[in-house]
């Protein structure tokens, strides 16, 4: 018996074998799937909470860094643009002293072709393109009067160090340019990343902003639980150090020498701290050294300042300005670093805790020196 079957349409080879035109056509549907996955991806692909609060920390911390590029840079302009007017000045004066040696030496000439003496070569001196080279030869300068000669020599003498300066004040206006384009790129940068930043915060939602505070909660009580250790540790060696003291009466002039030490320092550091207390809750500016915001080395550098002791302007300087001391050793009005790239810094204020000006969004304020970690600080400097 015949089959009434139809024979199946042709299909397509995929791989060797032959397919049906409708398992083509779902193929095909597969792939148009596959490739509006890849254009726009799922909501599951979205960055957890933790991932969006390391990577806004990460960007604040890049902000910071370019922030004290951008510090150093704008010191560097600020004394380079001094440089460079100094130069300029120093340049229109000696111009002038040569124009005045200039038009002596053409009173002299003029004074010659008046009375027909050796006019032809003082005229040719006048248009000779360097008068040390015409003078060299040595007809005219036999002929000269001594005042003559004198002025001649001011004029050479006055024409090179001219040359010089100018020279000297070129160099410095390239050196300034070359500044001024670090400047322009470090401010372009901290714009840039805290522009990052913003737009990642502005896509959370009101939970998730719940969720991002409350892992900022925990953080903060893991610092102070960890400041609270440092405290006891510090208070333990303050007083075996003590009893230590108490012991070794027979040095008592050495002891004497280092307690007036101790007090000189306690003294400057709480005018520096007094200062610092007194600017929280103003906020941080990139860039910004007072009175009205900071950023972190504008805070230290201001609160040092403040107690008589000149501070440099950047973090990379001021963790150099000192005397390093370790973590258990710290004393109010030490300046404690952050990170290996010394990017942050704030001034210690006793049981680890510290005053600084956090980040761009924020305020002065006083924190546990373990805000970012125990692993983020870097060192411990006495500053004076």
């Amino acid at each position: 018996m015949a089959s009434h079957r139809k024979s199946p349409p042709p299909g397509t080879r995929v791989a060797g074998i032959r397919t049906p035109a409708l398992a083509t056509a779902a193929l095909t549907s597969v792939a148009l799937l596959s490739q509006t996955a890849t254009a726009a991806p799922s909501t599951d692909d979205k960055p957890s909470i933790e991932e969006v609060e390391k990577k806004v920390d990460d960007l604040y911390r890049q902000a910071e860094s370019a922030t004290e590029k951008y510090n150093s840079a704008k010191e560097k302009t600020s004394k380079q643009r001094k440089e460079v007017d100094t130069l300029l000045d120093d340049v229109a004066q000696r111009t002038q002293k040569l124009n005045e040696a200039r038009e002596e030496l053409g009173s002299f000439a003029a004074a010659q072709y008046r009375t027909g003496a050796s006019a032809p070569d003082t005229a040719t001196f006048l248009l000779a393109d360097s008068p040390q080279d015409y003078f060299d030869q040595t007809q005219l300068m036999g002929r000269m009067t001594s005042r003559q000669k004198d002025a001649v020599d001011d004029y050479v003498t006055e024409q090179s160090a001219t040359m010089k300066k100018r020279q000297e004040a070129t160099d410095s206006l390239a050196t300034l340019s070359e500044s001024q384009s670090d400047l322009k790129t470090a401010k372009a940068t901290v714009q840039r990343k805290l522009s990052a930043a913003r737009e990642l915060l502005s896509q959370l939602t009101a939970e998730e902003k719940a969720r991002l505070a409350a892992i900022e909660k925990q953080k903060q009580e893991e610092a102070a639980r960890k400041a609270a250790e440092l405290a006891k540790q510090q208070a333990a060696e303050q007083k075996a150090a003590e009893e230590a003291a108490a012991a070794e009466e027979s040095a008592s002039s050495s002891s004497s020498s280092s307690e007036a030490s101790d007090a000189s320092y306690a003294t400057k550091a709480d005018k520096a701290l007094a200062f610092a207390r007194s600017q929280v809750g103003k906020p941080y500016v990139w860039g910004a050294t007072g009175p009205d915001s900071y950023d972190c080395s504008g805070l230290t550098q201001a609160a040092w300042n403040a107690a008589g002791i000149s501070l440099p302007r950047t973090t990379y300087d001021q963790v150099n300005a000192g005397t390093t001391v370790t973590l258990a050793n710290a004393r109010p009005g030490d300046l404690v670093f952050f990170y290996d790239d010394v990017t942050h810094v704030g001034i210690y204020i006793g049981n680890g805790k510290m005053i600084h000006a956090p980040k761009p969004g924020a305020y002065v304020r006083e924190e546990s020196i373990y805000y970012d970690g125990e692993s983020a600080i870097h060192s411990v400097v006495r500053p004076a």
